[in-house]
């Protein structure tokens, strides 16, 4: 059975930090990670998809976690196809992208990719990166541009864990999951299994397929029917039940049975929800 770790997919967000759940003294940034990382075993890093990610931050979550703690680092959004403001370049970059027309300059994501991946080089080498999280947009559909999109990020980050989460329902569609599993097994990619409202056109069915022996990962982003229309704040608002969490237990253990480590983590951001939902789930899961 593999390790199962239970976390949130931002300890900065500013409804948790406003919600009190972190305790008086340990409010300012090195005291709220000291704090969550007593808590949980692993973190989502979300800042990286908005902006490229600094050395000083890697060097700075590592002194401020305790040895095995992992965090799943985002990948910055022009690497994984979504649009991307120059502003969240820095500023030598910036007219290369503006220049991009109707693509992007493949050297330009070699060079955004050598810089997203020495800045977390600290967090690989004091062995408390878990994965890189590439969530692809929804307009990644299934066929042969995808996986040769998939393909080249797969080869730009080669040596990197990577974990793979699809925002078109296609992909784990009943017609289509023994192909997504083939070629995320072949990219050496984690599948990320999704929680979500299953009520819209574009949500995302909650197929479990673990492709990658040292990790499987879980999202959770609540049931909020208003997930493709509303505010972050109304699509992420959900407070998750015990019977929902429930329906997750046994495929959380049915993962690890497969895969030597198991992430779960809540994306459910509104006020301490996702903090509440994850105690909640470690606790389902019998986790000290």
């Amino acid at each position: 059975m593999g390790r199962i770790r239970v976390g949130t997919c931002s300890w900065t967000d500013k409804a948790l930090v406003s919600s009190g759940w972190y305790p008086k003294g340990w409010r300012d940034a090195e005291g709220r990670l000291r704090h969550y990382a007593t808590q949980f075993s692993v973190a989502e890093v979300d800042s990286t998809y908005y902006g490229l990610p600094s050395t000083r931050n890697s060097l700075l979550w590592s002194e401020r976690t305790p040895a095995g703690f992992r965090f799943d680092v985002k990948a910055f959004s022009l690497l994984t196809g979504h649009p991307t403001r120059p502003e969240a370049l820095p500023a030598d970059l910036r007219p290369a992208l503006a220049r991009r027309g109707s693509g992007v300059d493949p050297g330009l994501l070699d060079e955004v990719w050598e810089r997203y991946s020495a800045a977390l080089e600290p967090l690989r080498a004091s062995g408390r990166l878990g994965t890189l999280v590439f969530q692809f947009p929804r307009r990644l559909v299934p066929g042969r541009p995808a996986v040769e999109f998939l393909r080249r990020c797969r080869e730009r980050a080669a040596g990197w864990p990577m974990a793979v989460e699809f925002r078109h329902p296609g992909w784990w569609r009943a017609d289509h999951i023994d192909a997504t599993t083939a070629l995320l097994t072949e990219l050496d990619a984690a599948a990320v299994a999704v929680d979500m409202v299953q009520t819209l056109p574009d949500s995302v069915p909650p197929v479990i397929r673990v492709t990658n022996k040292d990790l499987a990962l879980v999202r959770f982003h609540g049931r909020n029917s208003a997930w493709g229309t509303g505010t972050k704040e109304e699509r992420f608002r959900h407070g998750y039940t015990p019977e929902e969490l429930s329906e997750w237990a046994p495929r959380v253990r049915e993962m690890a049975e497969r895969a030597q480590e198991v992430h779960v983590l809540f994306n459910n951001c509104c006020g301490d929800a996702a903090v509440r939902a994850a105690q909640a789930m470690r606790q389902l899961l019998g986790l000290s």
